[in-house]
């Protein structure tokens, strides 16, 4: 973890926030290579999820979050971890995570008995301070797509099964936030809610949960370091009938990277019945009652349902960190020097290809570098740099080190006749290629 750490700050994936005062405990800033890393693995799921299915609709709602929602949604009364103080050097720390035993900094096992504390921020709406008026900020994605589920189905004409998906910041206000970016107080999450008829559901969380195994494979996970966990009756959630997670081995350890929930239809009939308070515990209810129902009409039987839900949920900075610790590597080349390497998928890497003249300020070598870049930019391709350092080995370790599937050097030869060379990133081998061919040579190796 420490040497991910360092390479973060070091290359700009990532960083402490406010680090010139002393940082924020459970916050971080994407640099500039991170911010595009992070991205593209929303891309990655957004073109999974909405673009290559015909039963998905996407959302992006508000943070700010009506009391009313966390209130039927379950939230401001069970979302809370066990808090526990040290009583000898004052520190604070989740019961759960102690297992027992003493406290983690000083040894101590004077601990206060653990008590609940909730995790969700709350803040002030309006001029006056009265306590009377206030919001939460929101501790997940899921409940605004629950609370525009009617407006989603009005919009669209939807008809079961279908989903909404949304990415988006999610805040809690954590005990212990640690590991770098896998727990924070301020995250992001990739959020899909997959309604289905009742009786349904069962098959259905098969069907995503072999669905999400196979995606983070295809983001460069390696299948070895990946496990299934299905979450045992008493863990489950206050809204889960079933839970499996997504197991991933970060340097720490083996942690949850998404979960896979069925929750029945627990959350549309809590909003229900946050309408007009009145108790319907039935999954069939009466055409009186529709429009004031999140539910959908069965066209045959001409009866209102309220459809169960699966949930694949993944934290997308858990993703970023996934997807850095597989890619890492430092290699032993034959020379026997080494090279840091981050082999990440060509969808993801922050930057697709760097254009290197090999003099520095040679103004023929650098006109035709930058008209190059112009040439790939256009091809929507991904981020093209254009690096002025003459230092083309340096300019290449450098590339290695950030994930750079791609560096083209513009030389004296390229004067005459139009050919640049091609140097991939994981094999270091060299090829000489027509500029005309280039486009497409790019095309296809970024595929």
């Amino acid at each position: 973890m420490e040497e991910l750490v360092a390479l973060c700050k070091r290359r700009g994936f990532v960083f402490q926030a406010g680090e010139i005062y002393g940082g924020l405990q459970g916050i971080y800033d994407y640099g500039p290579l991170g911010v595009e890393l992070k991205n593209n693995l929303k891309a990655a799921w957004w073109r999974s999820m909405v673009y290559e299915r015909d039963d998905v609709e996407g959302l992006d709602s508000a943070i700010l979050t009506n009391p009313k929602v966390l209130r039927y949604s379950g939230h401001e009364e069970t979302f809370a971890d066990p808090l526990v103080d040290c009583r000898s050097c004052k520190s604070r720390w989740r019961a759960d995570h102690l297992n027992g035993a003493g406290c983690p900094r000083c040894g101590s096992r004077d601990l206060t008995e653990p008590r609940p504390f909730n995790l969700m921020f709350k803040t002030n709406v309006g001029p006056v301070e009265d306590g009377s008026s206030f919001a939460y900020l929101r501790p997940e994605t899921a409940q605004s797509i629950f609370t525009n589920f009617k407006n989603v189905l009005d919009a669209t004409s939807r008809r079961l099964p279908f989903g909404i998906a949304q990415i988006g910041k999610a805040f809690r206000n954590e005990i212990t936030p640690r590991n770098f970016v896998f727990r924070m107080r301020e995250f992001e999450q990739m959020e899909l809610e997959f309604f289905v008829a009742p009786g349904e559901d069962e098959q259905w969380h098969e069907r995503w949960v072999d669905e999400r195994l196979r995606w983070w494979q295809e983001q460069g996970i390696n299948g070895n370091n990946l496990e299934l966990f299905h979450v045992p009756g008493e863990e489950l959630a206050h809204y889960s009938k079933a839970t499996v997670d997504v197991m991933y081995r970060f340097p720490h350890g083996v942690e949850e990277l998404e979960g896979i929930a069925n929750r029945t239809d627990f959350d549309l009939g809590s909003h229900t019945k946050g309408q007009d308070d009145l108790d319907i515990s039935a999954t069939v209810i009466s055409n009186d009652d529709a429009n004031a129902r999140l539910a959908v009409q069965d066209q045959v039987a001409k009866r209102w349902t309220v459809p169960y839900v699966i949930e694949p949920s993944a934290g997308v900075d858990r993703g970023v960190l996934a997807v850095i610790n597989e890619a890492y590597e430092v290699e032993r080349l034959p020379s026997g020097n080494e090279r840091t390497v981050l082999s990440l998928k060509p969808h993801l890497a922050p930057i697709k290809a760097a254009v290197l003249p090999l003099k520095r300020n040679h103004e023929g070598l650098v006109e035709k570098a930058r008209a190059v870049k112009r040439m790939l930019m256009k091809l929507g391709l991904g981020r093209i740099v254009f690096e002025n350092t003459g230092n083309v080995g340096k300019g290449y370790r450098r590339n290695d080190e950030t994930g750079t599937p791609f560096c083209i050097t513009v030389d004296f030869e390229t004067l005459d006749d139009d050919t640049v060379t091609v140097r991939d990133r994981d094999t270091m081998a060299q090829d000489r290629i027509a500029i005309g061919a280039l486009g497409d040579c790019l095309k296809e190796r970024l595929a």
